[in-house]
């Protein structure tokens, strides 16, 4: 039997080594699966938490040592994820999706590649993630929610049922989404930042912060 592929984590912040504790977690894989972290213009040979740090180009050498090599992206930004992403992809890498052995989750769940669903977090039913959504540390996502490409829930955000999430949203810390209906699903457009502690009662416009309770719109980015 295929053993399991080796792993490198892109990024060194904070979330990169909340996700390299995710992985120590994982049945699919062990400590001795992770290649390390990767951060662009890091020198070679740094230990993080246990795990060397690598530039881009000593990841490249090394990983042209392996077969099937993962790279899972814990860049918290979506813009910056995105980015990261593409070059991954163009270098013809492929991305894991990866839970907290403590994540509730329904077999009704649909995860797209590249999802990082962080310890204590519950998902229902008829749920669908988009490629590289980010959902941190004890979220709630309720049922009928889609989640588009590159959105990412902070620690503690709470999305209630019938809510459709656009791609490239960043939602902060504490916030809650409160429901739509099947027939009018509350909608967050595309590019929308939603501010820590907010309440999201009514549907939001692309590209603009929303912050309070509940929340009204503070800035245009477009």
């Amino acid at each position: 039997m295929e053993g399991p592929k080796k792993i490198a984590i892109y990024g060194a912040g904070g979330f990169a080594r909340e996700v390299a504790w995710l992985l120590s977690t994982a049945k699919e894989y062990d400590a001795h699966d992770v290649i390390g972290y990767i951060e662009d213009g890091s020198e070679h040979g740094r230990i993080l938490n246990g795990h060397q740090v690598l530039s881009w180009q000593s990841f490249m050498a090394y990983a042209q040592e392996l077969e099937g090599a993962l790279i899972a992206v814990a860049i918290g930004s979506p813009q910056g994820r995105r980015s990261v992403v593409a070059k991954c992809e163009a270098a013809g890498f492929s991305f894991p999706n990866l839970a907290h052995h403590s994540v509730q989750m329904s077999e009704y769940v649909q995860l797209g590649a590249g999802s990082i669903i962080c310890c204590g977090s519950i998902l229902t039913v008829n749920i669908k993630l988009d490629q590289h959504v980010h959902i941190n540390l004890d979220c709630t996502i309720g049922h009928d929610v889609h989640i588009g490409e590159f959105t990412t829930l902070s620690p503690g955000v709470h999305i209630s049922g019938n809510v459709h999430i656009g791609k490239d949203v960043y939602i902060g810390t504490g916030a809650t989404v409160i429901n739509g209906s099947s027939e009018e699903p509350l909608v967050i457009a595309d590019g929308t930042v939603i501010g820590a502690g907010a309440c999201i009662t009514r549907s939001t416009e692309a590209g603009c912060l929303y912050a309070g309770v509940p929340a009204v719109l503070k800035k245009r980015y477009t």
